[in-house]
């Protein structure tokens, strides 16, 4: 069977982009730091707009935020986010470009006290929530573990890490498995 015959999550279209994004990376358990980093940056990014707007800017947002480097992101002074808000390239959105940097100093300070993997973790108690959905209409778009990462990030500092923000963190790094009933993904995780 083709990779185009699959029955995948109704929310992944038709767009190759987008059934690759689902097929090998949306919902596999990720634990690299600096992964999960980009991966809340650009979580933040989308809020208000759909995730394929996003991931087909994914690869300039690598280039323009020199690939996710919070040391470097840290310390990007005016001229710097003057040159982002002008990049049509990626979402230019002066609070969210922010975002990505007090993100950064925040990321930073918490890996002084642990890893950044064991912090998003522990919200899950270090291993992925299996849900059976009946269908797609049921996957909330906020859990109580959702709310309590948002709490403790934005305690620390994140930016644009609300519920709802964080459930789809958490359902596109793997810590939360919502595949919809009938996608072949689900039949590898149940």
């Amino acid at each position: 069977m083709s990779t185009s015959d699959l029955s995948r999550c109704t929310w992944c279209s038709s767009d190759p982009l987008y059934q690759n994004y689902h097929d090998h990376e949306w919902g596999q358990p990720l634990f690299d730091d600096q992964a999960l980093f980009e991966l809340l940056c650009l979580e933040g990014a989308q809020a208000g707009l759909s995730w394929i707007t996003v991931l087909k800017k994914r690869e300039h947002y690598r280039v323009v935020f020199d690939h996710f480097d919070a040391q470097k992101i840290a310390t990007y002074d005016a001229d710097k986010i003057a040159s982002l808000l002008s990049d049509t390239g990626i979402i230019r959105n002066r609070a969210k470009v922010a975002a990505f940097i007090s993100n950064a100093a925040a990321y930073l300070q918490l890996k002084q006290a642990e890893r950044f993997s064991d912090f998003l973790w522990s919200f899950v108690n270090g291993k992925t929530i299996v849900n059976q959905w009946a269908n797609i209409a049921d996957t909330p778009v906020a859990t109580a573990e959702s709310i309590a990462m948002s709490k403790a990030l934005k305690k620390r500092g994140f930016k644009f890490v609300g519920p709802t923000i964080c459930y789809a963190f958490m359902q596109a790094s793997g810590m939360v498995d919502d595949h919809s009933p009938g996608c072949w993904k689900r039949t590898q995780s149940v």
